[in-house]
């Protein structure tokens, strides 16, 4: 009598190296971090990998990993091609270039959606991180260009921008008073892109230019002086003692005759008369609110007195106005 004997189950331990579908390790760098200085782990992989591709020949990384003794080839293979290049147990690392290597992130996972491929074991490995404040190199990089190559931007002045510092600043100060995350984080781009146009702009003064670093150095150099309390030896516990800080060192830096130096006339009426009652507090002058018939000098005694009792007589008009223009609409049958 014929018998069948049964078919040994394979042992998965013994299964030969050949069948080992290996790794694959897509190396992402950030272009804002330095060539070279990659992570411990992403020097590792690159050190014990088995081949170490780059789809373009003038990624700056590669100078620096072929000086480190890392051998890189320059290609660009198909998700099939990559496959096959791991088999057997070894570990391909792709140097991904500033696209991040759709195309070939998407056909693995097309390979790997079709069930009939044994996948490597495919690792994401960011070699660098963006620093904080990087995007601003960017935001800087795309001003130049933008005034290089637009014909509206490479035709601006200080001057013919200065109506949109104000605009912008103004609805800054709506995004924060309607408190709307969204379009606050809008605004700030929006006053933010003036202060880089404008010292785009200054680059090219002929007499006296000056640069974005320049404005980042004088506000750096300025708030580390007049934070002694943080950066020197003097202690401050309380926001009194800041402002006490903050109002000696700036006397001395601006050195002004007069305590209504350096406030702009050009602002608008209330925030200047409240200022003005400000620097006259805090200097401890006896200054008499000047006498007139008219409703402007009523106006001063207003805010004169909203702001010595901690208001601020411009954001509180506004609000004032904010309810009268819902009531206005209410009236006339208009949703807010």
């Amino acid at each position: 009598m014929n018998t069948t004997r049964p078919e040994p189950t394979p042992d998965p331990s013994a299964t030969p190296a050949a069948a080992d579908p290996g790794r694959i390790v897509l190396l992402t760098t950030s272009h804002r971090v330095a060539p070279g200085l990659l992570s411990w782990p992403a020097w590792q992989a690159l050190r014990a990998a088995d081949r170490v591709l780059c789809a373009d020949g003038a990624h700056p990384q590669l100078p620096y990993l072929r000086e480190a003794g890392t051998p890189v080839d320059e290609a660009a293979p198909t998700a099939e091609e990559l496959v096959d290049a791991c088999a057997g147990g070894r570990t391909v690392v792709v140097v991904a270039t500033g696209e991040g290597e759709p195309a070939l992130t998407d056909g693995l996972a097309r390979l790997a959606g079709s069930g009939r491929v044994r996948m490597p074991e495919l690792e994401l490995l960011p070699a660098s991180y963006d620093l904080p404040g990087a995007r601003l190199l960017d935001l800087v990089q795309v001003m130049d260009r933008i005034r290089e190559e637009c014909p509206w931007s490479s035709r601006q002045t200080h001057q013919g921008l200065a109506k949109y510092g104000i605009e912008e600043a103004y609805e800054l100060v709506e995004a924060i008073e309607e408190g709307d995350r969204d379009e606050l984080r809008e605004e700030l781009g929006d006053v933010l892109l003036q202060v880089v146009f404008h010292a785009r702009i200054a680059e090219e003064d002929p007499e006296a230019p000056f640069s974005i670093d320049d404005v980042a150095g004088g506000i750096v150099a300025k708030l580390i002086h007049r934070h002694p309390h943080v950066f020197g030896d003097e202690t401050a516990s309380t926001p009194e003692e800041v402002k006490e800080h903050w109002l000696r060192t700036k006397a001395v830096e601006k050195r002004r005759a007069s305590v209504t130096d350096g406030i702009p006339l050009a602002q608008p009426g209330l925030a200047l008369a409240a200022k003005l009652a400000s620097r006259v507090r805090t200097a401890g002058l006896e200054v008499p609110l000047p006498q007139a018939p008219g409703i402007g000098y009523e106006l001063l005694a207003l805010a004169a007195r909203a702001e010595a009792d901690g208001t601020d007589p411009e954001a509180a008009l506004r609000a004032a106005a904010r309810a009268y223009r819902d009531a206005v609409r209410a009236t006339e049958g208009v949703e807010k």
